[in-house]
């Protein structure tokens, strides 16, 4: 049995434990919220650019009326022999299931399309830490390279990765999200994957995230999400998000954007004729790829902003475990020490009877 001593030097360590736990889940909520914005700021131009990628799409048929081919390879729909799956964990652990979550909905997905060569992007330390342990690394090659040889490549497995990137959402920047949405595009482009699929954890707000299995490529209807899976936050989950955000002062309440969003998908929509300073054609070929673009790089930015919501509830559930675990040490503490005093007493007594 523990005496004293040993339980002192317990209740500090955990009270020392409590202390970085409870400063890391205000760091995490204060990132929490800069994230918050940047995802939000974002949502107005991602709008407007389907909105405005929309309105050339009715104004330009994207078929040859010739021909009948579709005049941008991004519109081309293709059986998926060959698919390309870009998986967006963390960088950092202590975020509780929120990097397992996405995993298994990979995985999950890896499961189900057993009939097809799949090629793997992986966004995050963690989820490239555990996918090395399942799958064959290809060659990683650079842009130069994959337009020539990514097609005449050979495969040692059903399932390869094909790049890793490791560190870019602890600074995310659109020019890091562009250049991979451009290897994605030309890959496309050359026939040398058929589908790209994203799987992330879309955050709305602090209590209504679900982790997505989403195709980007190819195009089939501009401003609209192309589905595949969709796993929901459970009941004790959201309790204790929106717990830990009370605790952290971080508001449940989603950001109203109604009036900004219907401006945005109202922008360059009317029914008029546009003077565009270069063809129309001519723009859809340059906005195509840069609707990708955006697509993959708000993505993460969701990405991030549930990655800190998790971490913050971790942190907020490990801080209330030490807590309890103090005042059990310390209850147990109280009985060690008053068993000792009763002992003390008795033998007094007891020597003084003797006498």
């Amino acid at each position: 049995m523990a005496n004293v001593l040993d339980l002192r030097r317990r209740i500090r360590s955990v009270k020392n434990t409590r202390q970085i736990t409870k400063a890391m889940k205000m760091v995490s909520a204060a990132k929490l919220r800069r994230a918050q914005e940047r995802a939000f700021a974002a949502r107005p131009y991602a709008k407007m650019l389907a909105s405005v990628l929309d309105s050339l799409v009715r104004r330009v048929d994207p078929y040859d009326p010739e021909t009948g081919e579709v005049r941008h390879p991004l519109l081309a729909v293709r059986p998926e022999k060959r698919v390309t799956v870009v998986v967006v964990t963390g960088d950092k652990g202590f975020a509780g299931a929120f990097n397992t979550n996405v995993l298994k909905a990979a995985h999950r997905f890896l499961n189900q399309r057993s009939d097809v060569d799949i090629d793997l992007e992986i966004v995050g330390r963690k989820g490239r830490d555990v996918m090395r342990r399942s799958f064959t690394t290809a060659a990683v090659m650079d842009d130069e390279q994959m337009a020539h040889e990514m097609r005449l490549r050979e495969r040692k497995a059903r399932i390869e990765i094909t790049g890793e990137h490791a560190g870019m959402l602890e600074k995310l920047s659109f020019e890091e999200a562009a250049h991979l949405a451009h290897q994605l595009v030309e890959r496309y482009s050359i026939q040398q994957t058929h589908a790209v699929y994203l799987v992330f954890n879309e955050f709305q707000s602090v209590i209504a995230q679900r982790v997505l299995v989403e195709r980007i490529l190819p195009i089939k209807e501009i401003g609209k999400d192309d589905i595949a899976a969709a796993t929901e936050m459970e009941r004790e989950e959201r309790e204790a998000m929106a717990k830990a955000a009370r605790s952290s002062g971080v508001s449940l309440e989603t950001e109203d954007t109604r009036e900004a969003d219907e401006e945005a998908s109202k922008f360059g929509t009317a029914q008029v004729d546009y003077i565009y300073e270069q063809p129309p054609r001519q723009l859809l070929q340059a906005l195509l790829p840069r609707y990708i673009s955006m697509q993959l790089y708000h993505a993460m930015l969701e990405s991030v902003a549930a990655e800190h919501a998790a971490r913050m509830m971790a942190m907020d559930a490990a801080t209330q475990n030490a807590s309890e675990m103090i005042d059990a040490y310390t209850l147990k503490m109280n009985r060690v020490r008053q068993a000792a005093i009763t002992k003390e007493i008795i033998e007094i007594v007891s020597g003084a009877a003797a006498l």
